[in-house]
């Protein structure tokens, strides 16, 4: 989970546009917005100094089993979206929506990720350009969330 955060951290560093999730932009939506498209959470809390909003159970959004969305306190903003799927999603169809992997040693134009791995082995698809990581499940076949935070500037 610390790798998780570590993850996040590197993502959010510089704040920029993010890659939408069900019209929710990290770093640009407001808690409010989020509450009146999707309706009371089925659960509000707060942790690391950031007000977590879940849904999930009955309240959960079409398509996932839960989704979180983390809202600094402060400014009401959106900073990040964790979604577990329902539905199981394979690594091939991440690629296709997405982008596939970066060429070694080469800068591209479009999105591609970098295979990473987390310090307890998982591995996850890193697409910095999206401002999105992808983990796998131990299968290393199929997801097991998405993280959407802010871009890096310029990108």
């Amino acid at each position: 989970m610390r790798t998780i955060a570590i993850v996040a951290v590197l993502l959010a560093a510089a704040p920029g546009v993010a890659k939408p999730w069900q019209g929710v932009e990290p770093g640009q939506t407001k808690k409010e917005l989020v509450i009146q498209k999707f309706g009371e959470p089925s659960r509000t809390v707060t942790a690391e100094g950031k007000e977590i909003i879940a849904y999930f159970d009955q309240r959960a959004i079409k398509g996932t089993k839960q989704v979180q969305f983390k809202v600094d306190p402060g400014t009401q903003l959106v900073e990040r979206i964790d979604v577990f799927p329902g539905p199981v999603i394979d690594k091939e169809s991440v690629e296709s929506t997405y982008g596939n992997a970066c060429p070694a040693g080469k800068a591209t134009a479009s999105p591609c990720y970098q295979k990473k791995l987390t310090d307890d082995f998982r591995t996850y698809m890193l697409y910095a350009k999206l401002g999105l990581a992808v983990f796998l499940n131990e299968d290393g076949k199929t997801v097991h969330s998405f993280i959407f935070t802010p871009q890096p500037a310029g990108k």
